[in-house]
């Protein structure tokens, strides 16, 4: 078995760990794959292994999905709410030489900006796409439709567009609403909302979404689709949200309850 190992070489406890599960892997036969641009690793890995944090996670998982390749993470960040492997547990990584494992689907977003001049931009989201005024220190407006059908205009900071993977991200922490991560929904968050009654939506999956923002001074709103990409977004751009063809595999080693998981990790992050 081909096994990519993706490690975050800006921490000391990834690189560690990374040597650990090579040594360990390797003893039981498998053959590992490092050091490669990630198109390549993914292309001829049969599962990849992720070492750092949930933001390795996430970069990683774009070209997963692309391959259809599982997947798996091994935390050493703070948190790591994607993840499924702690420090502690590399031993049991041994189950993947032998398929000892199950495999979650996690639903990712296709997001595209058509610009005035016609360019189309697009780009895949792991966990949210975000609106935002950037650098601006003002409010803006976005004016969201569902399926060409206007339905609201949010005066806020800026709205997300989060998968249910997602809604233990940046959308939690803007007050929106905890999603069980193999469900097929998009759920809309404003972020500061000028308005008592602007709550968080749950959009079915096939739903097909779309947004336009108004800014003074004609001066960009920004798009960021997951923290890493950035784009430029004017009042005449048109932001496309929908359900993926793609989706995310991730390698499941132990049956948790998703919540009572997810209220461990969040007991981390109080101490």
């Amino acid at each position: 078995m081909k096994i990519a190992l993706i490690v975050n070489k800006d921490k000391e406890k990834a690189i560690f760990a990374a040597s650990q599960i090579s040594k360990l892997l390797t003893e039981n036969g498998a053959e590992i794959i490092v050091d490669k641009v990630h198109d390549e690793l993914f292309k001829e890995c049969d599962v990849a292994i992720t070492v750092g944090g949930d933001g390795t996670i996430i970069h990683s998982a774009k070209h997963a999905a692309k391959y259809s390749k599982p997947m798996i993470g091994v935390n050493v960040g703070r948190l790591g709410f994607a993840a499924e492997v702690e420090p502690d547990n590399i031993f049991d990584l041994k189950r993947i030489l032998v398929k000892d494992y199950k495999i979650q689907n996690r639903m990712l977003l296709d997001v595209s900006v058509r610009h005035i001049n016609g360019e189309v931009e697009n780009y895949l989201a792991v966990n949210d796409a975000t609106i935002s005024r950037g650098q601006l220190s003002r409010i803006i407006d976005i004016f969201v439709s569902l399926d060409n059908s206007p339905i609201s205009t949010y005066m806020a900071d800026g709205i997300l567009f989060s998968t249910p993977t997602g809604s233990t991200a940046y959308s939690l922490s803007a007050g929106g609403p905890v999603i069980y991560p193999e469900m097929n929904c998009i759920l809309l968050t404003p972020i500061c909302p000028h308005s008592l009654i602007s709550r968080s939506v749950v959009f079915d999956g096939n739903a097909v979404l779309t947004a336009k923002v108004k800014v003074n001074d004609n001066k960009p709103a920004l798009l960021s689709i997951d923290g890493e990409k950035n784009v430029s977004i004017y009042p005449d751009d048109l932001i496309t949200i929908k359900k993926s063809e793609k989706s995310l595999k991730l390698i499941k080693l132990y049956d948790r309850n998703f919540y009572q998981h997810l209220n461990e990790k969040l007991k981390e992050r109080k101490s």
